[in-house]
């Protein structure tokens, strides 16, 4: 299994934001936090490759917004906020040893964390950064793999993994407050603990799942289903409107089809 993270800009202070206020981030301690996460994915056995970033990438450590990977093709995105487009080249390069690639194009915006794949269902939310055209695109690219893409409609969040992320491969932890419950049929949700709206985000790994610290009280409920939890502090990043599947591109590492 693979990583690719990407290292934090000195500039991450201007940041874009969309539904918290600005707040002073310290740069020593989010490269710190960013550090103890890549541990993580060391520990659960994932090869990280670490992209650099420069002051004109901000945003840059949230590299999963720039790419969706499965296991036939990836995605190159194109990010709703103009100021994030300068970070696809780096990204798109890391990918093409491993796997076939595909671009959005305009006028079609995409954010890689408003795709949420289960299996080869992906759930695309329709949100602030992804319009109806970058879903339409997506659904070209991923149909014909054999994936069965629907929109989601995304309300009071950045992205559709700020309200829902998988447990497992038939359990989603969610905010029914900003997403519909309806459009999850068929799986078990489990839902965030009222006092902890922003608690939806997790990362799966093989064998286990990379939670925020910040959220006891649904790490609780998470406790309850039997699921290994690293948990890990991503203060810092989170006044970035950061998450921990924000900070990784993760995929079953193998050489594209033909080389």
């Amino acid at each position: 299994m693979r990583a690719i993270t990407r290292e934090i800009s000195p500039s991450i202070g201007r940041c874009e934001l969309a539904h918290l206020a600005r707040t002073p981030i310290d740069v020593p301690r989010a490269r710190m936090q960013h550090e103890r996460y890549e541990r993580c994915l060391v520990d659960a056995g994932y090869t990280v490759e670490r992209l650099r970033s420069g002051p004109d990438l901000p945003d840059a450590v949230f590299v999963e917004d720039i790419a969706v990977v499965v296991d036939e093709c990836a995605v190159i995105a194109r990010p709703g906020a103009v100021s994030r487009r300068a970070e696809t080249p780096a990204v798109a390069e890391a990918l093409r040893p491993y796997r076939m690639l595909h671009e959005i194009a305009p006028p079609a915006t995409l954010d890689g964390g408003d795709v949420l794949i289960v299996g080869h269902l992906a759930l695309v939310g329709r949100s602030a950064r992804t319009n109806d055209a970058g879903i339409a695109q997506l659904r070209i690219v991923l149909g014909s793999y054999g994936y069965d893409v629907r929109a989601v409609p995304v309300g009071g969040c950045l992205h559709l993994k700020s309200a829902v992320t998988t447990v497992s491969d038939d359990t989603l932890l969610v905010n029914r407050a900003w997403v519909p419950a309806g459009a999850f049929a068929g799986f078990t949700l489990v839902d965030v603990d009222p006092d902890e709206p922003y608690a939806a985000n997790a990362l799966r790994l093989v064998d286990r799942i990379v939670y925020p610290t910040a959220f006891p009280k649904t790490l609780a409920r998470l406790d309850t289903l039997g699921v290994r939890v690293e948990a890990t502090d991503l203060g810092e990043l989170a006044k970035a409107e950061g998450a921990v599947t924000c900070c990784s591109v993760i995929f079953a590492e193998r050489v594209k089809d033909g080389e």
